[in-house]
């Protein structure tokens, strides 16, 4: 299976689990536009791998994000100029929803995405997490809402996400202080699934999280990844009926006569790409 080849990402696939790693280590992994662009690349190629089953997003070097660089707001300028200003902005407003997509690409592929954080997670970062199905930390981590300190509102998707994460008075408030949040905290607020005491612990939890979802049904882990974000932004009803009439379509499955196959005869269950 052909894994791409990226300027500011590394991929790995062994064993049904893609590894996704920002890789501007000696940028403290600063997200510029390349990095959103091939974020969403990421996962389009996560979506259409079958034997990718599960992604990790993960970082190399001593910071999982720093944020944004710096240098995508003058890349920004020189692409939106215009000697109409009407139309600069038109220009960037689309460059905005643009980069709104790279990190909702996250939320549509169809794989579940589990997020590792070490070290700083910043800004940008928060905003690409909040879009991952899981995430777990180590008690070196630490969370920030930067974009107040820099003047900005915060515009990729931390301030629609992180309030259905953690509740609106602890999303009010990371968003208006900018303060960190430790890894510790991060867990009490639910933020993060699980604390590890170490970086080490971290990618060994994640690891033994990340390969018990590779072994799942993969036809299930798609649905109820679908199913979860549906209800989410709908009314219970509308969840009900939804995933009646995916049941209705997908139930009887190869999948499903696997499980029932390997219940009977005591073994794990052995399901197809």
């Amino acid at each position: 299976m052909t894994v791409p080849d990226m300027d500011t990402l590394a991929i790995s696939l062994q064993d049904g689990v893609a590894r996704i790693a920002l890789n501007r280590p000696d940028k403290a992994n600063a997200i510029n536009l390349r990095m959103w662009d091939e974020l969403r690349e990421a996962m389009r190629w996560l979506t259409r791998t079958d034997a990718a089953r599960v992604g990790v997003l993960e970082a190399r070097g001593r910071h999982f994000c720093a944020g944004l660089d710096l240098a995508t707001f003058d890349e920004l300028q020189a692409l939106t100029q215009d000697a109409c200003e009407g139309r600069a902005r038109e220009r960037l407003r689309e460059h905005i929803l643009d980069i709104q997509d790279t990190v909702t690409a996250i939320e549509r592929c169809t794989k579940p995405v589990i997020a590792s954080v070490h070290a700083a997670c910043v800004g940008g970062g928060i905003d690409i997490i909040a879009a991952c199905d899981l995430r777990y930390c180590s008690e070196a981590a630490w969370f920030c809402v930067k974009e107040i300190d820099v003047g900005l509102v915060a515009d990729v998707g931390t301030l629609q996400r992180l309030p259905k994460l953690v509740g609106e008075g602890l999303a009010r408030e990371m968003a208006f202080t900018g303060r960190r949040v430790s890894g510790a905290e991060a867990q009490g607020m639910r933020l993060v699934n699980r604390c590890f005491s170490h970086d080490a612990a971290l990618a060994e939890g994640v690891d033994e999280v990340a390969r018990t979802l590779a072994a799942k049904s993969p036809l299930a882990l798609r649905g109820t990844k679908h199913m979860l974000n549906h209800a989410r932004d709908h009314r219970v009803a509308e969840g009900l009926d939804h995933v009646a009439t995916w049941n209705a379509a997908m139930l009887y499955s190869q999948d499903l006569r696997e499980a029932v196959a390997a219940a009977r005869e005591k073994r794990a269950p052995v399901f197809r790409d």
